[in-house]
């Protein structure tokens, strides 16, 4: 007792000539780094995110009873005995090492090894051990026993970039610490002292001789009896896998919400903030799409184009439900749905009806004209608009105009109620890409994403109201609490009488026009998109509950040739998809113009 005493008092007085160690009240507010995990809308786990420490965070009562006395027996079995330094141990450690004439056994207790853990270098030398001995007396004189343990369990390193006993439970053994078994936890305590040497992944007979050596002291100890050893010795272990650094279930969808978040939180709190982030994203409607995409590009398309993209947009909520940026994820996650800047083609034009509708000098019965034109765009030679059949119609109804996909119509359109005002309705509908009022613009000569083009009719959709588009619902803490909520708020942006207008007047395309191959039993809207140079084809459509859009290409910009065109091409593909995504969904139709008013002429 003197010894321990005069031991004791010693490190008390070195303590007082270490002022300037790190300052122990910090740790009152201490948040270890923590992994950040991204689900699906009903809580599939997608993908994981951390930098060098990939570690969940738990509480003392969320770890197994047998996981804490391993972890004691190998570790620290006075450690609810001492004040932060074992005398007796530091004696102990003395004798053993002078008479073998090496560092053979150390006399760090569990609140030393935390200190050494959270603040200092793991080089070994004397100043390094005292200091972590003046910080262990601190700590405990700040925390009680179990809250240190707890920051011991969650801090501990257990290989293979794994930090914390929750993280390391489910990598091992995939279960949660609370619970782990008397074998299991054996054999995790075993392997504390070298993790990556005594790894089960990598060498399983020396993690089993650890768990023995574990069990054998746990006898001695008598915190389990030679009966209950012997039992977890002999009990087969199932084996989980390496989970730090995983690749995501879809990195498209990965790729789509850590843009966002990252916008909004910055990158070291994705990898290191332990967010929680519920994405919009349903994991069976990604399944179909993803199956989808690969079927019709190794089936078909693959002899037109060497790329496809997917996304589809809940019109109620402008959540997104699925988004596929390639036809091979593993060979690239370039995302063509977010991030490719492509022609819509013909699918440009229900903006430019729509904002004729919204003018109030338009409907969709209002006859127009299918005849040759010229205009003079600045250059040596006029523009002269052709149809895609070098054909001409005359007059016809915008119904038909729009079914058929005839290029005159809009053009002329367009130049009598201002291509500027077409701009403006664009970017009341959320495409940011920039837009020049090019006579040829109604033709869809502008550069939009997917995404873009898929939000903007998602609002006509749902007769011109529009929440923000988001792969977000709801990001918290490890703890619970909500650090960003993106309920729905929806704005009316758009006429609705106009916006209805358009979305009866595209069923046309549909049940009889250029997107005829779109056509899944069930009353929907769309367009056809197909550029003059065979770069790009687009089928862009919806139903109230979900819009979406295909659109497939080369990479380089060469021609698909063939005669490739949206309806031909990929209206079977976006047919496929709604039909696999709307399964369950009871069947719905668009509201009549008539229950809206229509608006005045400008």
């Amino acid at each position: 007792m003197l010894g321990s005493t005069a031991v004791a008092g010693a490190l008390v007085g070195l303590a007082i000539s270490f002022r300037d160690l790190p300052n122990v009240r910090s740790l009152k507010g201490y948040i270890p780094s923590e992994t950040t995990y991204i689900y699906d809308v009903n809580g599939k786990v997608l993908a994981s995110f951390h930098g060098e420490e990939n570690r969940e965070v738990v509480t003392l009562d969320q770890v197994s009873p047998e996981m804490k006395l391993a972890v004691l027996a190998m570790e620290d079995s006075n450690f609810y005995q001492h004040n932060g330094v074992n005398p007796i141990g530091i004696a102990r450690a003395a004798i053993i090492n002078f008479s073998q004439g090496e560092t053979a056994q150390g006399a760090s207790t569990l609140t030393m090894q935390l200190a050494k853990n959270l603040f200092l270098s793991p080089k070994q030398v004397l100043s390094r051990k005292v200091s972590e001995a003046v910080l262990a007396m601190r700590m405990e004189k700040m925390f009680s026993k179990d809250e240190i343990l707890e920051m011991y369990l969650n801090q501990v390193y257990w290989g293979h970039n794994t930090y914390g006993v929750q993280t390391a439970a489910k990598s091992y053994f995939k279960k949660s610490a609370a619970d782990l078994n008397l074998a299991e936890a054996a054999m995790m305590a075993g392997i504390i002292q070298a993790p990556e040497a005594y790894s089960p992944f990598l060498d399983f007979p020396e993690a089993k001789t650890r768990q023995g050596l574990v069990l054998d002291r746990m006898v001695r100890l008598g915190w389990a009896s030679a009966a209950e050893a012997e039992a977890a010795k002999q009990e087969p272990l199932t084996l989980g896998n390496i989970t730090s650094f995983q690749r995501s279930r879809s990195p498209y969808v990965t790729n789509t919400v850590v843009k966002e978040l990252e916008k909004r939180f910055g990158r070291d709190s994705l990898n290191r903030g332990g967010m929680r982030v519920q994405s919009t994203v349903d994991y069976r409607m990604q399944e179909a799409a993803e199956e989808t995409i690969q079927y019709w590009h190794s089936h078909s398309l693959r002899y037109y184009a060497d790329q496809m993209a997917l996304v589809a947009v809940d019109p109620r909520t402008h959540y997104i439900k699925a988004i596929v940026g390639g036809v091979d994820r593993d060979k690239s996650e370039f995302n063509r749905a977010t991030q490719a800047m492509r022609q819509p083609g013909s699918s440009f034009k229900p903006f430019v009806y729509y904002t004729a509708f919204a003018s109030g000098r338009y409907d969709p019965s209002t006859v127009v004209n299918d005849n040759p034109v010229s205009f003079d765009d600045g250059s040596a030679e006029r523009y002269v608009p052709q149809n895609y059949d070098r054909t001409f119609g005359g007059s016809m109804t915008i119904r038909t105009a729009l079914s058929q996909s005839r290029n005159i119509p809009p053009i002329v359109i367009g130049q009598k109620i201002g291509l500027e005002k077409v701009i403006d309705v664009c970017r009341v509908l959320g495409i940011e890409s920039p837009i020049a009022p090019v006579i040829s613009l109604p033709l869809g000569s502008v550069d939009l994403t997917p995404l873009e083009i898929t939000s903007a009719y998602a609002t006509f959709a749902n007769n011109g109201w529009q929440s923000e588009t988001t792969s977000i619902v709801q990001v918290t803490d490890s703890s619970g609490h909500i650090l960003l909520d993106n309920k729905p708020k929806p704005r009316l942006v758009l006429d609705p009488w106009a916006a209805a207008s358009l979305n009866v007047t595209l069923t046309s395309v549909v049940e009889g026009g250029t997107g005829k191959a779109a056509d899944f039993g069930r009353q929907a809207a769309g367009k056809t998109g197909t550029t003059s140079s065979e770069r790009d084809v687009w089928f862009v459509g919806y139903v109230p509950q979900l819009a979406a859009a295909v659109w497939a290409g080369n990479d380089d910009y060469t021609r698909m040739g063939g005669g490739a065109t949206g309806g031909g091409l990929v209206a079977p593909v976006w047919r496929d998809f709604m039909q696999q995504a709307l399964r369950d969904e009871p069947v719905e139709y668009f509201t009549s113009p008539s229950k809206f008013s229509q608006p005045r002429p400008q």
